[in-house]
């Protein structure tokens, strides 16, 4: 479905999948890790922290009280429209040869367990908010309809019957909200669900696509829904037991944020948790999963509120209608709402793992002590240089331009070489090396840069599986890192060698030969034109910088070629100390 706001994304177009669908791929993944169990029929029963173990880091002071449902299956599966079902080799279902109940002892625990989160009541935490009044209903058909914009996600906004809002899905689906304007909440504030059927809510979408004709034969689901904008009051309970998804904020499902935010939220917390159990990154890094996502949530719950407004108002007759909805509004609306669901309209303040602004240019938070919520003082964060990226904003995703390998002139989007694997990424804008004293700062950054690589641990190479043979295993042990470099110049690829580079930045393996794909050139494609990425990232070739990414892609430091010590500054904030 061609709707993403050009300039944002390498990919053109969104994808619409069934919830089921997702989950049937992250099982597939995970089936490849024989050391992960998914055990089903299984529920939580007790849970409590052992507070005198909170601070010893290795420590399992979270105590999970177990049973077995009652409900006994044989095999559990989960099955899209025609994949069949989802692998199941790390699938435990209840077994009566295992015991009823067991407790188990961790060291942290994730509750995504829901808009009911037992977890959540268990930890007396609450949430936020008020229900609204509007009522809205959901149909995932097949439709038989001369309506021409079907297959297009599109809104439509009736004068007198309400709105409803059409989203293309696949294998001929069309997943339709429509606003229920004759159904009204009781005196209790909640409405009488048995009053409404599917053939309610594809009456009422009729009303409002007339003269256009609408009906269907298959019917994949439906429900029916009140909007409720909630946000819980925490997010974890010491930095051991965490909430994330709905268990944390509720919202309207029609601006995709439900698994899409969800999905951010436990990848937020999971990157910072895998460091942590492996013994790589400070255990303190775990505050910043409230402070940067619960401000998500809160702008996230603003923002629906908008939102649901606009969808359920009645737009305006002409110019003169001062009360109707501007259509101009709602189009503002329909793009931030794509922002939020692709990331990029999210923002991270400062703290120790997003350097601030020491500059205070381009009006950005430039201070720590900005930050919502939290009391962190300038030596909590490291300071950045936000002028010598001036379109790469701090805390944001980065953006992805195209670029050209140096070693075969293939041209790629920067964002394909960003692999999301838990690592940092350490960008160098080499600037423009032909330039004459550019290519000594680049060494001078590359001989620093090797003094410290125990304070900057760097990951060699991204291996194929065409190298993972046991040879290959046995010769690359010990190479392990927190983050990878990548060389990314603006000179004219046919004025500078690869070899030209310094070794660090172009790496030889004995066994592997060079790393091809290290070094970049922002310039001319054969077939593709020039990328801009020195234009779209605010850099000037005559000077470059470094950028560090999160693993999440955030953008976390930027600072000048030469400020390797405050790169280090920036890793001291967030590593063990080596």
């Amino acid at each position: 479905m061609s709707n993403t706001i050009p300039g944002i994304s390498r990919f053109p177009c969104g994808v619409l999948l069934a919830q089921h669908r997702i989950e049937a791929v992250l099982l597939e993944e995970i089936s490849k890790h024989p050391n992960v169990t998914i055990q089903r029929s299984v529920e939580p029963i007790h849970i409590e922290i052992d507070n005198s173990q909170i601070e010893r880091s290795q420590s399992h002071p979270v105590t999970v009280k177990l049973r077995r449902t009652l409900r006994d299956v044989a095999e559990h599966m989960v099955k899209g429209a025609d994949e069949g079902p989802a692998p199941k080799q790390n699938c435990m279902d209840a077994d009566p040869s295992r015991p009823s109940q067991e407790r188990i002892h961790a060291r942290y625990v994730v509750g995504c367990d829901g808009a009911h989160s037992w977890t959540r009541t268990q930890l007396g935490f609450l949430m936020e908010g008020e229900q609204t009044e509007y009522i809205w209903g959901v149909l995932d058909i097949i439709p038989l309809t001369d309506f021409p914009d079907i297959r297009s996600r599109c809104a439509i906004h009736s004068a007198d019957f309400g709105t409803i809002m059409i989203i293309p899905r696949e294998d001929g689906l069309v997943r339709i909200y429509c606003q229920l304007s004759t159904v009204a909440p009781g005196s209790d504030g909640r409405f009488d669900r048995s009053r409404i059927t599917p053939d309610s809510i594809l009456e009422a979408a009729q009303r409002i696509i007339r003269p256009y004709k609408l009906e269907y034969k298959y019917r994949d689901w439906w429900t029916v829904y009140q909007i409720g904008q909630r946000v819980g009051n925490h997010f974890s309970a010491e930095e051991r037991i965490f909430l994330a998804g709905d268990a944390i904020h509720t919202h309207s499902p029609k601006a995709g944020q439900g698994m899409n935010v969800s999905i951010q939220d436990t990848y937020n917390l999971g990157w910072k948790l895998a460091m942590v159990v492996k013994g790589i990154a400070k255990p303190s890094i775990l505050k910043t999963y409230e402070t940067e996502r619960r401000a998500v949530a809160q702008e996230l719950i603003a923002f629906d509120q908008e939102y649901s407004r606009l969808w359920s108002s009645r737009p305006k007759k002409d110019a003169g209608d001062t009360s109707g909805l501007s259509m101009a509004a709602f189009e503002r609306a329909f793009k931030q709402q794509q922002l939020f669901a692709s990331g990029f309209g999210v923002h991270y303040h400062p703290n120790p793992l997003i350097a601030y602004d020491s500059s205070g240019t381009n009006g950005i938070i430039n201070h720590p002590d900005a930050v919502r919520g939290t009391s962190l003082s300038e030596n909590d964060c490291a300071s950045s240089h936000q002028y010598l990226a001036s379109k790469t904003i701090l805390g944001q995703r980065f953006p992805s331009f195209k670029v050209i390998n140096h070693s075969d002139a293939r041209c790629w989007h920067l964002a394909n070489w960003l692999k999301s694997d838990g690592h940092f990424h350490i960008l160098l804008f080499a600037g423009d090396v032909s330039q004459c004293g550019q290519m000594d700062r680049v060494r001078k950054f590359a001989s620093e840069m090797t003094k410290r690589s125990n304070t900057i641990p760097l990951k060699r190479r991204q291996y194929t599986q065409h190298h993972w043979n046991s040879r290959s295993r046995q010769s690359t042990q010990g190479r392990s890192g927190v983050a990878r470099l990548l060389t990314i110049h603006a000179a004219p690829r046919q004025r500078v060698e690869m070899h030209d580079f310094p070794s660090l930045l172009f790496p030889f393996d004995e066994e592997l030969g060079y790393d091809y794909d290290c070094i970049f050139v922002d310039g001319d494609s054969y077939y593709e034109g020039h990328g801009q990425a020195y234009q779209g990232y605010g850099i000037d070739p005559s000077t470059g910088c470094v950028i560090v990414l999160r693993p999440d892609q955030h953008v976390a430091w930027i600072g000048e070629i030469e400020d390797v010590a405050g790169l280090e500054r920036y890793f001291a904030k967030v590593l063990v100390g080596r």
